[in-house]
């Protein structure tokens, strides 16, 4: 029997999003169960939970030792949250696939159940993403933004703890691990424009593995796939570091034209701008609306 292993993080949600691959490959009768081997993997980013993302070399760190396990042959593929790869690939690797998407917003959870426009002045919000953060301090410049680490639980359970009085995460994570219940409301894109990529599993391996690239291709989810062309094409055109605050969201319009809304901050998020625009080649797209952006910032 011929033995797939999958690379993942560790992590309750990343399990169950390995799990969802294994799902989309056995419903195409691709593969068996048993043909699947889940390889966990400690990242970087996983361990080190007393620093904020960004002082330690930012969202890379939750791939790094995966990407490595499968340069080095170690793993024959690897899942991840989209959203969570930088948006320049190590040269060998390429992403071969992503499921449908999932929902890609943001969510406000409150521990006392108020919605975000409601809360108290001063209340103390947490979260380690300075995009939410640089949107946040928009709406609610009276906010204090405090940094936030963890898996998913150990957040919810820092908020009850009374840390924070209100955190934000992605609702994708939340409705594949059943936890939607905890949600205050749901974040729209006129409030919040999501990272590029959130909702997205996307599934990495070797370049020249044409026999598990040619297996990977077949659970594409081709919308999908293109929506992101679009997100990390502006993503990749910034270039900006772990501390630089960017969003990008894109949808399919009509006549297989696409709409992508970009924001872009500042570091320390005294200024931000906001641009959309549509057309049909993703890539062109993604680098016009960043250059737009960073013409705009600068003129701000």
């Amino acid at each position: 029997m011929v033995v797939i292993r999958i690379g993942t993080r560790s992590s309750p949600l990343a399990l169950k999003q390995t799990e969802l691959v294994i799902e989309a490959l056995v419903a195409k009768n691709l593969l068996t169960i048993e043909e699947c081997e889940v390889v966990p993997i400690k990242t970087t980013g996983d361990m080190i939970q007393d620093r904020p993302l960004y002082d330690m070399g930012g969202k890379a760190l939750f791939a790094k030792e995966i990407e490595t396990a499968l340069m080095q042959g170690d793993i024959d593929c690897a899942v991840h949250s989209l959203k969570d790869m930088e948006s320049i690939l190590p040269r060998s690797l390429e992403i071969a696939a992503v499921l449908p998407r999932e929902s890609p917003w943001d969510v406000w959870i409150s521990r006392e159940k108020i919605p975000l426009e409601e809360m108290p002045k001063g209340s103390v919000v947490g979260s380690c993403s300075p995009r939410r953060a640089a949107q946040l301090l928009k709406l609610r410049p009276d906010f204090t933004i405090k940094s936030i680490r963890g898996n998913i639980g150990t957040r919810l359970q820092q908020l009850e703890d009374g840390k924070y009085d209100a955190i934000i995460l992605a609702d994708a994570g939340l409705r594949r691990l059943n936890l939607r219940e905890k949600m205050t409301e749901r974040l729209p894109l006129n409030l919040m424009v999501p990272a590029a990529g959130q909702g997205i599993i996307a599934i990495e391996c070797r370049q020249t593995d044409v026999k598990i690239r040619s297996l990977l291709s077949q659970i594409n989810h081709a919308e999908t796939f293109y929506r992101m062309t679009a997100e990390r094409a502006l993503l990749k055109a910034l270039g900006g570091t772990c501390r630089t605050p960017i969003a990008a969201f894109a949808s399919l319009r009509e006549e297989g034209m696409i709409h992508l809304t970009g924001v872009l901050a500042t570091e320390d998020a005294t200024q931000m701008v906001r641009f959309e625009s549509r057309g049909q080649d993703p890539i062109y797209l993604g680098r016009e609306i960043a250059r737009e952006l960073q013409t705009r910032l600068i003129k701000n």
